[in-house]
């Protein structure tokens, strides 16, 4: 059995922009990657609303820095073969950076986390995916156009960063902006259609890194 962690924020926790509500969990991106690899891959999603790269938010009640959380879900379901890891988009919020650069920073800070960590039963550390969100997009929403001002600029360099960082250090990289677009309603999250096709896209990569045929 190949056990695989999908590390995200609402993109990966099924926010729905329609309510707002959540996806069902048959449209979440990790259900859909989970139904195409199969019985002989376990996906586990562990998406939270608003998780940044690595940087402090702390307008909820939830810790919501991923570089602070990593380690613990990472010694929570070891052995991991793979991490897939989604994050950037709460990045560019202004008062956290807004700066593609910075979640290109927060990024590499979590795949050192990863290779780093100590893991249970000396368990090796697992192979590691980058994938850069589908860039945010201008919305009549006023909330979220403030929330994410400027955004819709700054997301659009995070697949090139994140590329070149995956090159630098040896990690896959797929961009999901390629296959998946964000909803006009808010700019910033996905429909049920959208999130489906990221984990349909997903699979095949999954299933080179993890060695499957």
């Amino acid at each position: 059995m190949k056990t695989v962690l999908c590390y995200g924020d609402s993109l990966t926790w099924g926010y729905n922009a329609v309510g707002p509500s959540r996806h069902a969990l048959a449209d979440r991106w990790p259900s859909v990657l989970q139904a195409a690899l199969g019985e002989g891959v376990q996906v586990i999603a562990e998406g939270l609303n608003g998780r940044t790269t690595a940087f402090d938010d702390d307008l909820a009640g939830e810790d919501r820095n991923g570089a602070r959380t990593l380690p613990t879900l990472l010694g929570t379901h070891s052995p991991l073969d793979l991490i897939v890891i989604m994050l950037g988009s709460n990045d560019m919020k202004p008062w956290i950076h807004g700066n593609p650069l910075a979640a290109k920073q927060g990024m590499a800070r979590l795949v050192k986390i990863v290779r780093g960590h100590a893991y249970p039963l000396d368990a090796e550390a697992p192979e590691i995916l980058l994938v850069s969100p589908p860039p945010v997009s201008r919305t009549e929403n006023a909330e979220f156009a403030g929330m994410f001002a400027g955004g819709d600029a700054a997301s659009r360099e995070l697949a090139g960063m994140y590329s070149e960082l995956a090159d630098e250090v040896g990690c896959g990289f797929f961009d999901a902006g390629s296959v998946a677009e964000t909803t006009p309603l808010d700019g910033v999250h996905l429909d049920a259609e959208n999130t489906r096709r990221i984990g349909e896209a997903l699979a095949p990569v999954v299933r080179v890194m993890l060695g499957l045929r």
